[in-house]
C-alpha cells in the first residue's frame, strides 16, 4: 500500500510541542556536557575526586546509552545504518498491527464495554441534562432544523416514485373489500360515524336555509309545465320548508328513523364487504379504476406539498404547534426518566447491549482502522510526528540515565575501593 500524508495537525499546538521538546533536549545535553566537564576536570585525581570522576564517567556512559536508545526509535543515530535502529520508520506497519491487537484485546472486550457503559448511567445524565429548559429547547431546535432539512430533500419525483413503485402495486395486491369492511365495522361499533353524520346534517340544513333560490330553481325546472305558476311556487315553497324541517328533525333527534335506516344500511354494507363475493368484486373493480386514474399521482403529490408546507411553516416558527408539542414531549420524557428508576435501568442495559453488539459485530473493523491508517503514513513523517508528541517525555530517559548512571558509577567505585 502506498504511503500517504498524515492528517494535518494544529500548527500552533505543534509549535508548542516542538518548543518543549527542544527545552528537554537542551537539559539532557547540558547534563551530558556537565558530566564530561567534571570527568575531564577530575581525571587522574585520587581520594574523593576519584569518586567524582567515576560518577561522571558512568553518567556519560548512561547518558550516551540512553540517547542512543531514544534516538534509535525514530532514526539512525548519527546517520549510521546500525541494525535495529530507526524502528518506527522501518516497522511502523508491525507497530500498527501490534497496537491494533493491543486495543482489541484490552479495550474492546464485552465485559469491559458493558461495565463502562453501565457505570456512565447514560439515562440519568440525559434526564438531568434535559431537565434544564435551555437544553430541552436546544434539542427541539436541533430536531426541527434536521427535520426541515430532511423534508426539503424530498422532491416531488420522489413522491411519484413512491406511489408508482411501492404504494400502487401494494394496493393492487391487497383486497380492498375486507379492509374497508373491517374499518367500517369498527367505526359502527364505536359509533365513530355519528360525528360525520351530524356534521353532514348540520351543513345540509344550513345550506337549505341559506340557498332557497337555488332550491326553487332546481325544483322549478322539474315542475309540470301545464300547472299554473302560482301553484308551482306554492308547492316549491312548501317542499323547501318541509326539507328544512325534516333536516332539522333528523339533526336534533339522535334516534331518528332516518338515522337508524342509515345505520342499518352501513351495517349491511360492512357485512357485504366482508362476506359477499359480488360486493367484494365491485369494490375491487372500483379500486382498480381509482388506481388507474391519472389524478391519483397528482393528488398524492398535492397532498404531500400541502403537508410539507404546513410542517415546514410550523417547524420554522419557534412558537409553532409542532415545536411546542416536541418541547412538551421532551420535558415529559425528562421528568419520567428522573422519576422512574426501573426505566433508567432498562435503558442503560439497552445501551450496554447495543454497545456490546457493536463491538462484537464491528470491533475487528474498528481496530483495523488503526493498521490501515498507519500503513498509509510515510515512515519518516510518522516518526517525526510521533517524536513531536512523545519525544519530550522520552528525554527524561536520557536525564534519568545520566543521573542513575552517575550514582551507579559511584557505587561501583566505592565497592572497588572497599575490595582493594
Amino acid at each position: 500500500m502506498s504511503a500517504g500524508p498524515l492528517i494535518p495537525s494544529d500548527p500552533s499546538a505543534d509549535e508548542v510541542r516542538r518548543s518543549a521538546l527542544r527545552r528537554m533536549r537542551t537539559v539532557a545535553v547540558s547534563l551530558l556536557l556537565l558530566a564530561a566537564a567534571v570527568y575531564a576536570a577530575t581525571l587522574g585525581r585520587d581520594g574523593a575526586w576519584g569518586f567524582v570522576n567515576a560518577g561522571a564517567e558512568a553518567s556519560m556512559v548512561g547518558a550516551i546509552a540512553d540517547w542512543f536508545a531514544v534516538t534509535a526509535l525514530f532514526k539512525h543515530p548519527l546517520g549510521l545504518p546500525i541494525p535495529h535502529t530507526a524502528l518506527i520508520p522501518k516497522r511502523k506497519d508491525d507497530l500498527g498491527k501490534g497496537l491494533e491487537q493491543f486495543v482489541g484485546e484490552n479495550f474492546l472486550q464485552a465485559d469491559i464495554i458493558r461495565e463502562r457503559v453501565l457505570g456512565v448511567q447514560i439515562a440519568q445524565r440525559v434526564a438531568d441534562w434535559l431537565a434544564v429548559p435551555a437544553n430541552a429547547e436546544r434539542v427541539v431546535t436541533e430536531v426541527a432544523e434536521v427535520a426541515a432539512v430532511a423534508l426539503g430533500k424530498v422532491r416531488d419525483d420522489h413522491i411519484e416514485a413512491l406511489v408508482n413503485e411501492a404504494l400502487v402495486p401494494r394496493f393492487r395486491e391487497e383486497p380492498i373489500a375486507p379492509l374497508l369492511g373491517g374499518l367500517l365495522a369498527e367505526a359502527l361499533e364505536d359509533n365513530l360515524h355519528h360525528g360525520v353524520v351530524d356534521l353532514m346534517l348540520e351543513e345540509m340544513h344550513d345550506w337549505l336555509v341559506a340557498n332557497p333560490d337555488t332550491v326553487h330553481e332546481v325544483l322549478g325546472e322539474r315542475a309540470p309545465w301545464w300547472a299554473p305558476e302560482s301553484v308551482n311556487t306554492y308547492v316549491i315553497n312548501r317542499a323547501h320548508l318541509e326539507m328544512v324541517r325534516w333536516m332539522a328533525e333528523i339533526r336534533d333527534t339522535p334516534d331518528h328513523r332516518a338515522r337508524r335506516a342509515l345505520d342499518s344500511m352501513l351495517e349491511r354494507l360492512s357485512d357485504d364487504l366482508l362476506e359477499n363475493p359480488d360486493t367484494q368484486a365491485r369494490a375491487d373493480r372500483l379500486k382498480e379504476r381509482v388506481l388507474e386514474h391519472p389524478a391519483v399521482i397528482g393528488t398524492a403529490v398535492t397532498l404531500w406539498k400541502a403537508l410539507r408546507k404546513a410542517l415546514l411553516t410550523s417547524l420554522d416558527d419557534p412558537q409553532g404547534a409542532v415545536r411546542r408539542r416536541l418541547l412538551v414531549e421532551v420535558e415529559a420524557a425528562s421528568a419520567r426518566l428522573r422519576s422512574d428508576a426501573p426505566l433508567r435501568e432498562r435503558l442503560d442495559r439497552m445501551a450496554a447491549d447495543a454497545a456490546v453488539f457493536a463491538v462484537e459485530r464491528y470491533g475487528t473493523e474498528l481496530t483495523a482502522v488503526i493498521t490501515h491508517t498507519i500503513e498509509r503514513w510515510d515512515g519518516k513523517e510518522a516518526a517525526q510526528r510521533i517524536e513531536l508528541h512523545v519525544g519530550r517525555d522520552l528525554q527524561f530517559i536520557r536525564i534519568n540515565g545520566t543521573i542513575v548512571g552517575g550514582l551507579v558509577g559511584l557505587l561501583i567505585h566505592a565497592i572497588s575501593v572497599w575490595i582493594h
